[in-house]
């Protein structure tokens, strides 16, 4: 029984006992030693602000007039609970490149100071959670907040958007529904109120963004999904077909235990290759992520599929034919 267990379980004791409670019972019933026990109470009474009175051999109990107001305060966790608090705000705070952590840093040093209050641990070894960023880009802290804010806020956003494929610059007015992590960066997923449609923004092209008065108009989640995961990867739309690709022996145990699709379909072949079908709309990304497999992956279908691909791969070797 660690130290949460034992206030929680000391805290119940006490609060039901209508008579004091010896310190002998109270090392049986919580697994611990008579200092500990002292210990214990002593942290009831004056860290917790309990109603404890009594002396070691008559017992403890909390005050009569005061045990059924008493409660624990707040918000009480286990040492593991703000392990696993602490370690997943360091993995936001380095998955974000440093987003939001001003705002994180307060939040990091409460927990460390109930963790040395609670564990007898004086510092987080943060340096034993490995975060190592792919590819991710430079996001405005900023302009992120406010994406953030209004989808949790529920409120309509406006901002200039510079898309990066032409380089242009667009005003925008959306209602936010979700704001995704994907490959080391974050996407805003809202309803475009001019285009009157669902639209994906990258978070590191939205400039000047500012929250408006009127509440965001909210799209079921079942329109969303279809919208924004019926197809592979990060480009939304409806499928335009399934693609099916093979993978060589050598590398059939590593994807066959990949996540790329909710409604992916593979199985091993005789020969021991592994055979993938994924739905896809836009096909820049899934060629992207099949040529990175080189010579261990053959896309079979669907034919003008697998053109783009044989296009993509010999304008890659002409320039190395100069």
């Amino acid at each position: 029984m660690d130290r949460y267990e034992r206030i929680n379980a000391l805290h119940r004791i006490l609060k039901a006992a209508r008579y004091p409670v010896t310190v002998p019972r109270l090392q049986e019933e919580l697994g611990c030693s008579r200092a500990t026990v002292y210990r214990d109470l002593a942290f009831l009474r004056d860290a917790l602000m309990a109603p404890v009175e009594g002396d070691g051999e008559a017992g403890f109990r909390y005050a009569a007039a005061e045990s059924e107001r008493f409660e624990l305060p707040g918000l009480w966790l286990s040492s593991e609970e703000l392990y696993a608090l602490l370690a997943s705000q360091q993995l936001l705070r380095r998955t974000g490149a440093g987003v939001l952590s001003s705002v994180l840093a307060p939040l990091q040093q409460r927990i460390e100071g109930l963790l040395a209050a609670q564990a007898g641990t004086s510092r987080w070894p943060v340096e034993r959670v490995r975060v190592i960023p792919h590819r991710g880009r430079r996001l405005d802290e900023t302009s992120f907040r406010a994406v953030a804010s209004a989808v949790l806020e529920r409120r309509r956003l406006a901002f200039e958007y510079r898309a990066r494929s032409t380089d242009e610059t667009t005003r925008r007015k959306v209602s936010p529904q979700r704001i995704t992590h994907y490959r080391d960066n974050w996407y805003l997923d809202a309803w475009d109120h001019e285009r009157e449609a669902l639209r994906s923004f990258a978070v590191d092209r939205i400039m000047q963004a500012r929250l408006l008065e009127d509440p965001a108009q909210d799209v079921e989640d079942a329109v969303l999904d279809q919208h924004f995961a019926s197809s592979y990867g990060i480009f939304s739309g409806e499928p335009k077909g399934w693609a099916t690709i093979v993978f060589s022996p050598k590398v059939a145990r590593w994807v066959a235990d990949e996540h790329w699709h909710s409604k992916q379909q593979g199985r091993f072949l005789p020969d021991g290759r592994y055979e993938l079908k994924v739905p896809y709309s836009v096909p820049r990304e899934l060629l992207m992520d099949v040529l990175h497999y080189g010579a261990d992956a053959e896309i079979v279908e669907p034919a003008v599929l697998r053109e783009q691909a044989k296009s993509l791969l010999s304008l890659a070797l002409s320039q190395y034919d100069r």
